[in-house]
């Protein structure tokens, strides 16, 4: 699969929601270094400054720190980048001129989507969902063979999301996806630290 930004992209993804991860501090705790942080505010009127924890945090674990969806936010935050949803990833030419050494991601749910996503020049595309998932927004899972598919057909890197946890993870190993993505699968078992 061809990287059109030739910019090195990390193989794992944790994406933060207030829901399903009310801690994201304990999740990024536990990432490997190189792993990719995308902080997603939802309108928080807390966001700055949960961001700046979680900022700080990242810079000393030696993460990459994305902002979802807000790149005013991500410029305050000192973010790597941003991670737009679909629905605004044509905002990444006028972003990638302001600040050419932004890490951008996409969400794409369709192969129409990472054509789109490609054609953009960006740097990655989480595709979604996957496996069956918890979140509101997932539509009906892929499963492994059509997205090795997607993958395949792909001429930028693409990262699965959905439903990926460890057992799941284990079912695309084949699947040349670039890396993983996850919100839930990542945070700590109950009375795990």
């Amino acid at each position: 699969m061809r990287n059109p930004s030739r910019r090195h992209i990390p193989s794992l993804f944790f994406l933060t929601d207030p829901i399903r991860t009310p801690d994201p501090a304990r999740v990024v705790a536990r990432l490997p270094a190189g792993s990719v942080v995308i902080y997603r505010a939802f309108g928080s009127p807390a966001a700055e400054a949960q961001g700046r924890v979680l900022r700080r945090l990242a810079r000393a674990r030696r993460l990459v720190f994305l902002v979802g969806a807000d790149a005013s936010l991500a410029q305050r935050l000192g973010a790597d980048g941003v991670h737009l949803p679909e629905r605004l990833m044509r905002l990444a030419p006028r972003l990638r001129q302001a600040h050419p050494a932004w890490l951008i991601t996409t969400a794409a749910h369709t192969p129409r989507a990472i054509a789109a996503a490609t054609r953009l020049r960006l740097d990655a595309a989480l595709v979604s969902a996957v496996f069956a998932s918890a979140s509101p927004s997932a539509g009906k899972p892929l499963g492994p063979l059509r997205f090795a598919n997607l993958v395949r057909q792909a001429r930028l890197p693409i990262i699965a999301l959905g439903g990926i946890d460890a057992s799941t993870a284990k079912r695309l190993a084949r699947s040349a996806a670039a890396g993983l993505a996850a919100i839930s699968g990542l945070a700590p078992a109950r009375g795990e630290p």
